[in-house]
């Protein structure tokens, strides 16, 4: 058995992507999850290039060091957390990444920081204004259950994150809905 870390896995629509690419290779496996593929064998070299060929064109990569696999798991659960989850923990990320990946959280922090040239919680914000966004232009929910479904305390408190990293407030968002939604991918 084999653990692949790829890269760019950020939705279910990812795991599909990449579990039929398997399939097409050939390759058996047992589970696939954001940024994780268990193999039921280790590839060979010449299977592991076969891999890479397919996926690198469609925007994914198989992740080798220890470093780049820890910093997609820190992305990988502030995106399910944040975007397929009913987000009712009262858990503080901090706490939720460090129990999940068995690090203390300043290195994690640090090493993400390091890594991707911004913090885990300005990347956690991006997460959740998006999510914001993708919830305001469906307009199937209020302001005040968004903001209670992504545990803000407050309307006031989405309202003026909101504002402070997109410059406009929901409401007016909500009305032009031309300001354009950013990949899960590449939220900074």
């Amino acid at each position: 058995m084999s653990i692949l870390f790829i890269k760019n896995m950020v939705c279910n629509r990812c795991i599909m992507v990449i579990q039929n690419e398997l399939e097409k290779l050939g390759f058996d496996f047992t589970h696939i999850k954001l940024g994780e593929v268990t193999l039921t064998r280790e590839l060979s070299a010449e299977d592991r290039k076969s891999l890479e060929a397919v996926l690198i064109p469609l925007g994914f990569e198989v992740i080798d060091d220890k470093k780049s696999r820890i910093i997609e798991k820190i992305k990988n659960i502030i995106i399910d957390l944040v975007h397929h989850q009913d987000n009712d923990t009262k858990k503080n990320l901090s706490d939720l990444l460090s129990d999940q990946l068995n690090h203390d959280y300043n290195y994690l922090s640090n090493l993400f920081s390091e890594v991707e040239g911004t913090t885990i919680e300005k990347y956690f914000i991006a997460q959740k204004i998006e999510k914001i966004k993708e919830l305001l232009v469906y307009d199937e929910l209020s302001l005040s259950e968004i903001a209670l479904r992504l545990n803000y305390s407050s309307v006031a408190y989405l309202s003026n994150q909101f504002k402070k990293v997109t410059g406009l407030t929901p409401s007016y968002f909500k009305q032009i809905r031309e300001e354009k939604r950013k990949p899960l991918d590449q939220c900074k």
